[in-house]
């Protein structure tokens, strides 16, 4: 097929189970130009190079016509960090920082821990006596979402509210070429302004009074040139609340299905747990959450022996770049005991994820604890069903029944956490 179609084949729903065959035409390929007026690249040096870029911009009010984005006309809503250059994003992110690691709070992820263990324990202790369970709904959404609930200080309980404004949000952001996505954006911007305002107001309930959250300490930092105003602190408490569920949700899916689908290495991670951080960080690479992301030249660039214009949309195409030959030896291997694992999951340089050591335990604290549950369970749907968006990539249902018409956690004893046959 002609190379200039890959993004629309890409974001093809029904290629949503397995894109990695596209990944690799699109590495063959080099840099090329869309339907759509966009550029794809997705080789590894390529991707790394534009990531360390000046002249490659997050925001997308950078953008020329006619690809220009709701933000680019004249709305008033501020753009959350990750979308804005530096030094605007340098300082927004510095501040976000604050309250939650180096140097300011070094103790504040780690400190997590203890907590995530317990939620997790919970989780698992929930799952007794059932004879099916949906990894998603039942395990992999719950934890990040009370996890980030409780780090920011938002009510576990009003999670149906701020799950319809984030799945709007998330909606907003994914690559559909050739469709108008106009009201899409014009829904996410509503949505990220409504949950903005919910924010702010938990958040100013607590000045003067502070507690032992995030939103407590962007309200009541004693530092004058440390305050947020109320139009950044509802973009970056938004900001946090979805990015922190909403990407830990797919790792730990993607995580459940890639064992499910190698279960010799299952069963090594059951013998050798030691390795799970190295099985997290391998999973980022052969399954990321996030599979691109979208920059825009402010003047022209060169990659690769191709020119791309000032102001048009370039997708890096994270998950292609991990799995690049040129990089990574045997990268269509999933292999958690891999060494030489520099992967684009997370993103890199100055916009790397900022919620990655969270993440990091969440995965581990998560695939840990359901190893010996998902030894004994079998997939009821494969491939299952996958969340719509192509960004954001990763099963909206996981079903999973037993083995051998044995229930789940019918007569497993649960000790700190695990299932034991």
């Amino acid at each position: 097929m002609a190379v200039d179609t890959l993004l629309e084949r890409i974001t093809d729903y029904a290629n949503r189970p397995d894109p990695y065959p596209l990944y690799a035409e699109l590495r063959e390929a080099g840099v090329v130009r869309q339907t759509d007026g966009s550029y794809l690249v997705g080789s590894y040096y390529d991707i790394v190079a534009l990531f360390h870029n000046p002249r490659l911009s997050s925001d997308p009010r950078n953008r020329a016509a006619p690809y220009g984005r709701p933000e680019a006309e004249g709305q008033e809503q501020l753009l959350p960090f990750i979308r804005l250059d530096d030094p605007e994003h340098h300082r927004l992110r510095g501040l976000a920082t604050r309250p939650f690691g180096p140097p300011h709070s070094p103790h504040r992820v780690d400190a997590m821990r203890g907590e995530i263990t317990r939620i997790t324990e919970e989780l698992i202790e929930a799952l007794q006596g059932r004879t099916r369970i949906d990894i998603v709904d039942d395990y992999a959404y719950p934890l990040p979402v009370t996890v980030i609930c409780r780090l920011l200080g938002v009510p576990r309980e009003d999670e149906p509210v701020f799950r319809e404004w984030s799945s709007a949000i998330i909606d907003s952001v994914d690559i559909s070429p050739g469709e108008d996505s106009s009201e899409r954006e014009r829904v996410g911007l509503q949505a990220r302004a409504q949950m903005g305002c919910y924010l702010v107001d938990l958040a100013e309930q607590r000045r003067g009074r502070p507690s032992d959250d995030m939103l407590s300490a962007f309200v009541n930092d004693p530092d004058p040139t440390g305050a947020l105003s109320r139009e950044e602190l509802a973009a970056t408490a938004a900001l946090l609340l979805v990015a922190g569920h909403e990407t830990t949700v797919n790792l730990i899916t993607n995580g459940v299905l890639t064992l499910l689908h190698h279960p010799d290495q299952l069963k090594r991670l059951r013998r050798e747990p030691g390795l799970l951080p190295g099985a997290v960080e391998e999973l980022l690479r052969y399954e990321p959450p996030v599979h691109m992301l979208t920059r825009v030249p402010l003047t022209h660039v060169e990659v690769a022996g191709t020119t791309i214009p000032k102001g048009v949309p370039v997708v890096l195409v994270l998950a292609s770049g991990s799995r690049d030959p040129k990089r990574f030896r045997d990268p269509d291997r999933f292999d958690p005991a891999r060494t030489d694992n520099q992967h684009l999951g997370f993103g890199s340089g100055i916009h790397i994820c900022y919620g990655a050591p969270l993440a990091r335990i969440e995965a581990q604290t998560a695939l840990g604890a359901l190893l010996p549950l998902i030894s004994t369970a079998t997939l009821i749907e494969d491939p299952p069903p996958y969340r719509h968006s192509a960004v954001l990539r990763g099963p909206r249902h996981l079903p999973l029944g037993p083995v051998r018409g044995r229930d789940l956690g019918s007569d497993a004893r649960i000790r700190r956490g695990r299932p034991s046959w």
